[in-house]
């Protein structure tokens, strides 16, 4: 079942669209906090975005461009704004469709379930875990955070990755160590230790110096 998250301030509008894709069978949901649309995206972790361009606060381009900070997920437009400069405004800035409103909601049905074919037919949905307003993108690898963004190894990723996926609980080196063998390569506890001391010096620099706690003689977490 793809998760299908609707942007649009417009109550009447987004009820409608909600309950037309739904009777197809997909998870659907309203944003509320047009303010802070970000905590909403990360925590629904949506397969598709419907992104209206006139919002409370700030502009759907706004946030196309938050988006795509942090995520690949497919987006599509859907405004009454349809001349040639919103359309190329909203594809420059990530989208991947725009729908003209008023649209046909079979229409509109139709072009979310091609572009979820077109995306996830070939490739996995981006997946984003989030802590203390820090999001890890696991699709491409990077952490960020206040704006900025980082780059991790591949060691990297799965160690911080397994830690945020058991966060309040402590994860022994040797599950740490299971996870990255399923990579293929070798790692020995001192290869571990390189890989935690370098992870530890990004998230430093990246302004998070204490994510990640050293339980002594049982391993690490994140709190």
């Amino acid at each position: 079942m793809y998760r299908i998250w609707i942007v649009e301030d417009d109550e009447v509008i987004a009820s409608a669209i909600k309950k037309a894709i739904s009777s197809w069978g997909f998870e659907v949901q309203c944003a509320t906090n047009f303010r802070d649309l970000i905590p909403e995206f990360v925590e629904f972790d949506p397969q598709l975005v419907l992104l209206d361009i006139s919002l409370p606060f700030y502009n759907g381009y706004h946030w196309c461009s938050e988006i795509r900070k942090i995520s690949k997920v497919p987006i599509i437009f859907i405004s009454s704004a349809s001349d040639s400069l919103n359309i190329v405004m909203a594809v420059n800035m990530g989208a991947d469709d725009f729908v003209t409103k008023p649209f046909d909601l079979s229409v509109l049905t139709a072009k979310i379930q091609a572009l979820l074919r077109r995306t996830y037919d070939f490739a996995g949905g981006s997946h984003v875990l989030e802590h203390r307003g820090a999001l890890l993108n696991i699709s491409d690898a990077t952490l960020t955070y206040q704006g900025e963004r980082m780059e991790l190894t591949r060691n990297e990723l799965k160690i911080l990755q397994l830690l945020l996926e058991n966060k309040g609980r402590v994860v022994s080196r040797e599950a740490i160590m299971t996870r990255l063998w399923e990579t293929d390569s070798y790692v020995d506890d001192n290869t571990l230790t390189v890989n935690i001391t370098r992870l530890r010096r990004k998230l430093e620099q990246l302004g998070l110096p204490d994510l990640i706690t050293t339980k002594r003689a049982l391993g690490y977490m994140v709190e």
